[in-house]
């Protein structure tokens, strides 16, 4: 707790008086370009990957940066209320889902009924990450875990895109060229992050 103290009052000395001015701005109002969907794994840091500041991103984090899809809006509202107040009220520009290399939620996903036998709740919501397992299984051939692991972190983003994409409100602004959806792919031992190209059907290297 102590260490978290201290950065309280490091932040308010050093970063807080380099930003006074950004933040002054952001008293009354948020103006959010993005929203970031990301896993809750402590290792990700979406400022930081993204190099952005306060007020850029509208953040949703939870376990395997799951998209619940429309059907279950009233089920999982946690997650769905911040997907449509980001839409709504918010009128951001882009909808970003970001998995990562060695995600515990999608390794638990793929080895589900397994696992969490012990935590109903977590093994509900991880229930989402059905149809990315099936693809997995339906797809590779091989035993080598490893493989399997970033082929369902992958297949993960790509099925949770298609999540969005079942909300009316988020197709008809991606229609109408006001909202853009993408799907990205953190590697946490190398800081690379790979794009899926929706034409080739594969993740790319982003490089500017």
């Amino acid at each position: 707790m102590q260490k978290l103290l201290d950065g309280i009052v490091k932040f308010r000395k050093d970063d807080f008086d380099t930003h006074k001015e950004l933040f002054s701005s952001l008293k009354r109002q948020q103006k959010p370009h993005t929203l970031f969907i990301s896993c809750s794994d402590s290792r990700i840091n979406p400022n930081l990957i993204t190099k952005t500041l306060p007020g850029e991103l509208f953040i949703i984090r939870n376990i395997a940066n799951l998209v619940p899809p429309y059907r279950y809006t009233a089920e999982y509202v946690s997650t769905t209320s911040a997907i449509e107040y980001a839409v709504l009220a918010l009128n951001v520009e882009n909808i970003i889902i970001c998995g990562h290399s060695n995600c515990g939620g999608c390794d638990a996903g793929l080895n589900l009924p397994g696992l969490l036998v012990s935590m109903p709740h977590t093994k509900k919501w991880l229930e989402l990450a059905r149809p990315a397992r099936e693809k997995v299984l339906a797809t590779m051939n091989s035993e080598d875990p490893e493989a399997k692991e970033w082929m369902m972190e992958q297949f993960n983003v790509i099925e949770q895109l298609k999540n969005l994409w079942s909300y009316p409100y988020i197709r008809e602004r991606v229609n109408a060229g006001t909202l853009q959806l993408s799907g990205w792919y953190y590697i946490i031992e190398t800081g690379e992050v790979f794009i899926y190209d929706r034409e080739e059907g594969a993740f790319g290297l982003a490089n500017g």
